[in-house]
């Protein structure tokens, strides 16, 4: 395959995305996204070729590989084109907004995103990875390059006529939902929709549906908080076997810790092998989640390992957490991950021969080229009866094979890492691990969070002004929902973590300002990107959770996080009118709303919370106690005797103190407190769910 000329760079190497900067030796006269570029498809009366990736994507690179390297294709796309690239990472809105190209073509969506326009915006067609030559039952790039020329040029009408049902069909997505009557949300709706869920669970390998698969992390939720509010036994069931099928499976990187993307086939065995921040994020939380459900060795061995990946790969110096890790090493997928038994050879023959037969790394393997994707097929109990050793002594020994192999590996070329740090991607994180922080009882997660969002909020927010994105030469691009709304979610988390009250108020003015910005008033819902944002051909509405939640979903949760944690009823207002303006959607399609659900179900609990009343030693054991009780819809707070109240705690911390000079917790429900409890039984009682009848 030809390539550009050494020493040759487009536009795009003066951009800070390191995807855009990809592609900066390109032969495509790329554009970023900006005036430049729409002005000049305008001024020659040229199509918009609009390619949409981000950096850790397979077959973004396949695709670039093969037709955005061609001087070829290029020459092509030069000659007939205007051809912009858009890193969804940082634009999350505009990939939204042209994804609804390929969902009205039927096509489902993905990356690469590649949509053609017209110099006015309106797309005329679209779709994902188009190959250079006919193939996979696609068209070959160059000859629907030249399909659609030839129809830009002798066809206009056409075209135009296209672009016009296309600009129609995409406004009706963007509020896709928005009309149907206001009903009010009931517990009996969080059930329905969890057994509804439950309908679509493998029953074999957990999960949703076939392949490929994908974690699902908020819905896997959901399925649990079915079962709290007196859903079937079925439900935690399907949890259970999902996490534990995950934890085994070649999607978690049983080295190094952290999940990858998804997997291709049905059973959590090969991966696409791209570790992605908002992923871990979310499991990181949910397997905290099935400690308190049901503890087990493996969720804190997941969760540990995890967070310790974030911290060794993914975590900046400075604060903040990086966005995302590839797929590819040394052009190959997957090349850094995978094994063979030569490799493996290399160890002690008793190392070796013990991870061979733990991960069933065989000469024929069980990926391409005779290579193995790492996962348990032989159980410890299994090899502990085999060698007729106690399990102690051979889970000891397989920790130290595990870690010379993982030392080894640390010796490859490792995959590329995109260090953009995202505001609302860092919010997830800091959610995660403030949350598992609290589980396993492991302060020095509460500190990594913290370090991130004391970064974000020194580097990325003024009090007005969130940014989307920082690198090295700064913040820049204006934060859409998610970034307001992950980050606020966040930092709630992080105060029940900290009990430091500047995460709460740096929460509230977040919630605040994202209100203003992007409260729609005769809508009764939330737009992805400030009001009056000029580059969008419609407004889009932020609605759907997919992989990562909408902003909508988590500013709904940091909105009712800061009503039971401030006292303040005035939090719940919006919530109540968002939620009953989506109650019809969510019970019809809750896989398309999981994280929208997870704040309802915590708003119908009525911003409950726990006030903890003594000094650190006097209430450890009841924050203990309830730190280990699945009661995901109460949020916790602390009043320290003889510390100044900070103003935005006035209010939950009036008459809350010691009672009878021990530590007490006081539970609330719709604004109204119990008696408090002094017994961390009591509160455990308490905090559990009604029994089932």
């Amino acid at each position: 395959m030809a390539h550009p000329p050494s020493g040759t760079s487009n536009r795009l190497a003066r951009e800070h995305s390191p995807y855009l900067r990809q592609h900066a030796t390109n032969p495509v006269d790329w554009y970023p996204w900006g005036d430049e570029a729409l002005s000049r498809a305008r001024a020659e009366d040229k199509p918009i070729l609009l390619s949409v990736g981000y950096s850790a994507c397979h077959w973004c690179h396949v695709m670039a590989h093969e037709s955005f390297e061609n001087p070829d294709i290029a020459r092509l796309m030069n000659d007939w084109f205007i051809s912009i690239k858009v890193d969804r990472e940082e634009r999350p809105d505009l990939d939204q907004l042209y994804q609804g190209v390929v969902q009205l073509l039927s096509q489902g969506g993905g990356w690469p995103l590649t949509v053609f326009l017209t110099p006015d915006l309106r797309p005329f067609f679209g779709g994902t990875y188009f190959p250079p030559q006919d193939k996979y039952g696609r068209p070959g790039f160059p000859r629907l390059l030249e399909a659609l020329h030839d129809a830009w040029v002798n066809e206009r009408d056409k075209v135009l006529q296209q672009a016009e049902a296309f600009r129609e069909g995409l406004g009706e997505l963007a509020s896709y939902g928005l009309d149907a009557p206001p009903s009010a949300l009931s517990p009996a709706d969080v059930v329905s929709m969890g057994e509804r869920m439950l309908r679509k669970v493998d029953p074999v390998h957990g999960g949703f549906g076939g392949a490929p698969k994908f974690p699902n992390p908020m819905n896997v939720s959901l399925l649990l908080r079915a079962w709290r509010r007196g859903g079937s036994p079925s439900l935690k069931d399907a949890v259970m076997r999902t996490l534990e099928r995950m934890a085994l499976g070649g999607i978690y990187d049983q080295l190094g810790g952290g999940f990858h993307r998804y997997s291709v086939d049905e059973r959590w065995l090969v991966p696409h092998f791209e570790k992605m921040l908002y992923d871990n994020a979310q499991l990181l939380h949910l397997y905290a989640e099935a400690e308190q459900v049901e503890p087990r060795p493996l969720w804190r061995k997941v969760v540990e390992e995890t967070a310790e990946y974030v911290r060794r790969e993914m975590a900046d110096p400075r604060g903040g957490f990086y966005a995302a890790q590839d797929a590819d090493s040394e052009g190959e997928e997957g090349k850094f991950f995978v094994w063979r038994p030569q490799e493996v050879a290399a160890l002690s023959p008793q190392h070796a021969e013990l991870l061979m037969r733990h991960f069933r790394i065989t000469p024929q393997g069980n990926f391409e080229h005779g290579a193995t994707v790492l996962e348990v097929v032989v159980p410890v109990a299994q090899l502990a009866q085999e060698r007729g050793l106690p399990v102690e002594a051979v889970e000891r020994e397989l920790a130290a094979a595990r870690q010379a192999l993982f030392s080894l590996r640390e010796q490859r070329v490792k995959p590329g890492r995109d260090d953009k740090i995202l505001a609302g991607w860092n919010g997830l994180m800091i959610r995660g691990l403030a949350f598992a922080s609290r589980v396993f009882e492991r302060p020095e997660w509460a500190r990594l969070a913290a370090g991130a969002a004391d970064f974000v909020l020194a580097r990325m927010w003024d009090g007005t002004r969130l940014v989307r994105s920082y690198e090295e030469a700064g913040g820049r691009i204006d934060g859409f929902l998610e970034d307001y709304g992950d980050l606020a979610a966040g930092l709630t988390s992080l105060y029940q973590a900290t009990f430091e009250a500047k995460y709460l108020e740096a929460a509230s003015a977040l919630v605040r300002r994202a209100v203003a910005l992007f409260w729609d008033e005769q809508r009764q819902a939330y737009l992805s990107a400030p009001k009056g944002q000029k580059d969008l051909l419609v407004a889009t509405f932020s609605l759907f959770d997919n992989a990562f939640p909408s902003g909508a979903s988590t500013l709904t949760e940091a909105q009712v996080a800061l009503a039971a944690l401030t006292g303040d009823k005035a939090w719940l207002e919006l919530p109540e009118r968002y939620l009953s303006r989506m109650r019809q959607q969510l019970a019809d399609n809750p896989l398309g709303y999981g994280h929208l659900a997870l704040a309802a179900d915590a708003f119908l609990d009525g911003a409950a919370g726990v006030t903890f009343a003594g000094t650190r030693e006097q209430v450890a054991p009841l924050l203990s106690a309830a730190h280990h009780v699945f009661a995901p819809t109460f949020a916790f707070g602390w009043k320290e005797p003889g510390v100044p109240v900070p103003p935005i705690l006035k209010e939950i911390f009036e008459g809350r103190e010691p009672a009878g000079g021990q530590g007490s917790a006081y539970v609330c429900r719709h604004f109204a407190c119990e008696r408090p409890l002094t017994s961390p039984e009591a509160l455990i009682q308490r905090l559990q769910p009604a029994p089932r009848s």
